[in-house]
């Protein structure tokens, strides 16, 4: 466990241990204050100091061919889906929405960005990032939540922490055993807006459709109105 009091990303920090020769499978760098956090699609992540999760976990999942990667996301997204899950309890609010954010309602709760190093056709490292919104109250944007907001009272972060990692680790380990088929199954089952007509923005025009699958190279399966099936990647389709 490496403890930064301030750094620009705890991902960066973590891949600059794995240059250096000084990263072990497990290990994890957090940090109070995460002054350049990055999200999906190039967005920010932001985070006021000492009051939410931000760290990063590397693991060495040697085991997955470069195409299955998105399996990691699956692993990761229940882990927190389940760390999330032991502190609301079993609420049908709190859900996965593709590729893997924490949503509760309409509201983001959480964040996941896992960068993965190839090495030829097999992923050599991943470092998986993750910002939680634990006891911070005021956002500058309405469509996110946090614990605190939630529960009505404020959390201890170094108990949160210990859990989550409990968490990552016993869907890593369900992952490595080869589990992948019950992950796929359970990340459906909690993700948001499965099986739901609803609109999305595709290639920038609005479409209509439903959820039906993901498939194993992390893409959403839509059924459309018109009963067509199509595959879209992350940079091609949008919740509106």
């Amino acid at each position: 466990m490496l403890w930064l009091p301030e750094c620009g990303s705890t991902n960066t920090e973590a891949r600059e241990l794995i240059g250096q020769n000084r990263a072990t499978e497990g290990c994890t760098v957090i940090t109070d204050c995460q002054t350049a956090g990055r999200g999906q699609r190039g967005n920010t992540w932001e985070a006021l100091p000492g009051e939410n999760l931000t760290l990063s976990v590397v693991w060495r999942p040697v085991f997955l061919a470069a195409t299955a990667q998105f399996r990691l996301n699956l692993a990761v997204a229940l882990a927190v889906h389940d760390w999330a899950q032991g502190l609301l309890g079993p609420d049908p609010a709190l859900r996965v929405k593709w590729p893997n954010d924490l949503f509760y309602h309409e509201q983001k709760l959480g964040g996941i960005l896992i960068e993965n190093t190839l090495n030829g056709s097999q992923i050599h490292w991943s470092v998986v990032g993750i910002g939680l919104n634990v006891n911070q109250v005021n956002f500058g944007v309405t469509t996110a939540t946090s614990l605190a907001l939630l529960k009505g009272h404020a959390f201890g972060l170094p108990p949160l922490a210990e859990k989550l990692l409990e968490c990552l680790e016993r869907r890593y380990l369900q992952l490595r055993g080869g589990q992948h088929p019950a992950l796929h199954a359970e990340y459906l089952s909690k993700l948001y807006r499965f099986q739901e007509w609803h609109h999305f923005g595709v290639n920038g025009q609005p479409t209509a459709g439903r959820i039906v699958n993901i498939t194993d190279a992390g893409q959403l399966v839509l059924e459309q109105t018109n009963g067509q099936m199509r595959s879209f990647g992350l940079q091609e389709i949008r919740h509106l």
